[in-house]
Protein backbone atom coordinates (compact mmCIF):
# COMPACT_ATOMS: atom_id res chain seq x y z
CA UNK A 1 0.00 0.00 0.00
CA UNK A 2 1.46 3.60 -1.11
CA UNK A 3 2.35 5.74 1.60
CA UNK A 4 0.11 8.96 2.12
CA UNK A 5 1.83 12.37 1.85
CA UNK A 6 0.36 15.43 3.87
CA UNK A 7 1.73 18.89 3.90
CA UNK A 8 3.39 19.56 7.12
CA UNK A 9 2.86 16.29 8.42
CA UNK A 10 5.17 13.22 8.21
CA UNK A 11 4.11 9.65 8.63
CA UNK A 12 4.76 7.29 12.39
CA UNK A 13 3.74 3.85 11.24
CA UNK A 14 3.96 1.68 8.60
CA UNK A 15 1.37 -0.70 7.76
CA UNK A 16 -2.48 -0.91 7.35
CA UNK A 17 -3.06 2.10 9.62
CA UNK A 18 -0.96 4.90 9.48
CA UNK A 19 -1.02 8.27 12.00
CA UNK A 20 0.73 11.77 11.35
CA UNK A 21 2.10 14.46 13.25
CA UNK A 22 1.84 18.10 12.48
CA UNK A 23 5.00 19.84 12.48
CA UNK A 24 4.93 22.97 14.64
CA UNK A 25 3.24 26.29 13.14
CA UNK A 26 5.72 28.81 11.61
CA UNK A 27 6.90 32.14 13.51
CA UNK A 28 4.62 34.79 12.95
CA UNK A 29 7.78 36.17 11.26
CA UNK A 30 8.06 33.48 8.16
CA UNK A 31 4.13 33.18 7.65
CA UNK A 32 3.17 31.64 4.56
CA UNK A 33 3.06 33.15 1.30
CA UNK A 34 -0.64 33.30 0.00
CA UNK A 35 -1.03 34.28 -3.71
CA UNK A 36 -2.91 37.35 -4.51
CA UNK A 37 -5.51 36.57 -6.21
CA UNK A 38 -5.37 38.69 -10.01
CA UNK A 39 -8.98 40.33 -11.15
CA UNK A 40 -9.71 39.24 -14.77
CA UNK A 41 -11.09 42.09 -16.86
CA UNK A 42 -14.23 40.83 -18.63
CA UNK A 43 -15.10 43.09 -21.50
CA UNK A 44 -19.15 43.50 -21.95
CA UNK A 45 -20.03 41.52 -25.45
CA UNK A 46 -20.60 43.80 -28.09
CA UNK A 47 -23.97 44.67 -30.19
CA UNK A 48 -23.71 41.40 -32.72
CA UNK A 49 -23.58 39.39 -29.17
CA UNK A 50 -20.66 37.42 -30.88
CA UNK A 51 -17.62 39.78 -30.00
CA UNK A 52 -15.99 40.99 -26.79
CA UNK A 53 -16.24 44.74 -26.61
CA UNK A 54 -17.27 46.87 -29.14
CA UNK A 55 -15.92 47.89 -32.65
CA UNK A 56 -12.88 50.67 -32.16
CA UNK A 57 -13.32 51.56 -35.57
CA UNK A 58 -17.31 53.29 -34.39
CA UNK A 59 -16.18 56.43 -32.71
CA UNK A 60 -18.29 57.28 -28.92
CA UNK A 61 -19.11 60.69 -30.91
CA UNK A 62 -20.72 59.25 -33.91
CA UNK A 63 -24.39 60.16 -34.14
CA UNK A 64 -25.10 57.78 -37.16
CA UNK A 65 -27.42 59.09 -39.71
CA UNK A 66 -30.55 60.41 -39.78
CA UNK A 67 -32.78 57.61 -40.59
CA UNK A 68 -31.20 55.55 -37.47
CA UNK A 69 -31.87 58.57 -35.20
CA UNK A 70 -34.75 58.94 -35.94
CA UNK A 71 -35.18 54.80 -35.86
CA UNK A 72 -34.27 54.60 -33.03
CA UNK A 73 -36.36 57.85 -31.40
CA UNK A 74 -39.62 55.81 -32.42
CA UNK A 75 -38.33 52.44 -30.94
CA UNK A 76 -37.85 53.86 -27.66
CA UNK A 77 -40.83 55.88 -28.07
CA UNK A 78 -42.83 52.26 -28.50
CA UNK A 79 -41.20 50.69 -25.69
CA UNK A 80 -42.06 53.76 -23.08
CA UNK A 81 -45.46 53.18 -24.30
CA UNK A 82 -45.48 49.53 -23.65
CA UNK A 83 -44.05 49.78 -20.64
CA UNK A 84 -46.28 52.47 -19.51
CA UNK A 85 -49.43 50.10 -20.77
CA UNK A 86 -47.77 47.51 -18.46
CA UNK A 87 -47.42 49.93 -15.35
CA UNK A 88 -50.98 50.96 -16.11
CA UNK A 89 -52.73 47.26 -15.85
CA UNK A 90 -51.41 46.18 -12.34
CA UNK A 91 -54.08 45.20 -10.51
CA UNK A 92 -56.73 45.58 -13.15
CA UNK A 93 -58.47 42.72 -14.81
CA UNK A 94 -56.84 41.83 -18.27
CA UNK A 95 -58.30 39.36 -21.17
CA UNK A 96 -55.57 37.47 -23.06
CA UNK A 97 -55.81 36.37 -25.91
CA UNK A 98 -53.49 32.80 -26.43
CA UNK A 99 -52.45 30.79 -29.11
CA UNK A 100 -54.89 28.15 -30.44
CA UNK A 101 -57.66 30.43 -29.81
CA UNK A 102 -57.36 30.36 -26.18
CA UNK A 103 -59.13 33.28 -24.06
CA UNK A 104 -58.66 33.55 -20.12
CA UNK A 105 -59.23 36.89 -18.18
CA UNK A 106 -57.01 37.51 -15.15
CA UNK A 107 -56.24 40.18 -12.99
CA UNK A 108 -52.71 41.40 -13.79
CA UNK A 109 -49.82 41.47 -11.46
CA UNK A 110 -46.47 41.93 -12.97
CA UNK A 111 -43.81 41.00 -15.10
CA UNK A 112 -40.35 40.13 -14.87
CA UNK A 113 -37.62 42.72 -15.42
CA UNK A 114 -36.68 41.23 -19.55
CA UNK A 115 -41.00 41.33 -19.78
CA UNK A 116 -40.61 37.62 -20.92
CA UNK A 117 -43.27 36.60 -18.26
CA UNK A 118 -46.50 37.86 -16.74
CA UNK A 119 -47.46 37.17 -13.55
CA UNK A 120 -51.84 37.05 -12.70
CA UNK A 121 -53.70 36.30 -10.50
CA UNK A 122 -57.42 34.22 -10.62
CA UNK A 123 -56.68 32.95 -14.07
CA UNK A 124 -60.24 32.00 -15.62
CA UNK A 125 -59.60 29.64 -18.06
CA UNK A 126 -61.43 26.96 -20.16
CA UNK A 127 -60.52 24.14 -17.13
CA UNK A 128 -61.40 26.40 -14.36
CA UNK A 129 -59.73 29.10 -12.52
CA UNK A 130 -55.94 29.16 -10.86
CA UNK A 131 -55.52 31.16 -8.26
CA UNK A 132 -51.67 32.37 -9.43
CA UNK A 133 -49.83 31.71 -12.66
CA UNK A 134 -46.91 33.00 -15.19
CA UNK A 135 -48.16 33.70 -18.53
CA UNK A 136 -45.28 33.26 -21.06
CA UNK A 137 -45.31 36.34 -23.42
CA UNK A 138 -44.17 34.51 -26.49
CA UNK A 139 -47.49 32.71 -25.70
CA UNK A 140 -49.86 35.65 -25.93
CA UNK A 141 -50.94 37.19 -29.12
CA UNK A 142 -52.93 40.26 -27.46
CA UNK A 143 -54.30 41.54 -24.13
CA UNK A 144 -56.64 43.91 -23.62
CA UNK A 145 -57.94 46.05 -20.76
CA UNK A 146 -59.96 48.95 -19.41
CA UNK A 147 -59.01 52.16 -18.48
Amino acid sequence: MPEKELTGAEPVGKGRVVSYRREAPLPADQAPQIPTPVPVIRLPRGPDGTSRGFSAARGRDRTGSAVEVAEQEARAALRERYLRSVLAMVGRPVHFTLHERVHVDAHFGATDLDVANFHVSQLQTPLGVQGEALLRCADIISYSFQL
